[in-house]
């Protein structure tokens, strides 16, 4: 039987929660009711990534994930433009020339 595991959409602001207190991060995750071991590896997430390029919490996603939403998108788009210059080039293929 798999456990499913438990979803947090708040790690940044526990973060700065826990930052801003004067308390440990026992107390301070212990308020929040996460374990202190995860509220410690969010902190030193957080911290790495505020240096570089690098995404503090990506989610379930991978980078390849935005990329192929991006591209999907730009193909719709690009599927109703062609769409539209068929249909001109029908219109002006019967115009009359002058």
């Amino acid at each position: 039987m798999a456990v499913e595991r438990r979803k947090y959409d708040y790690k940044e602001t526990a973060v700065a929660m826990a930052e801003r207190v004067d308390k440990t991060v026992t107390q301070a995750a212990r308020e929040l009711g996460v374990n202190a071991s995860m509220l410690a590896r969010w902190r030193a997430e957080l911290r790495k990534a505020e240096g570089g390029e690098v995404k503090a919490f990506p989610g379930n996603g991978n980078p390849q994930d935005e990329e192929l939403v991006r591209l999907r998108k730009r193909v719709v788009e690009l599927e109703e433009v062609n769409e539209i210059l068929k249909k001109a080039a029908v219109i002006f293929a019967k115009a009359p020339l002058r």
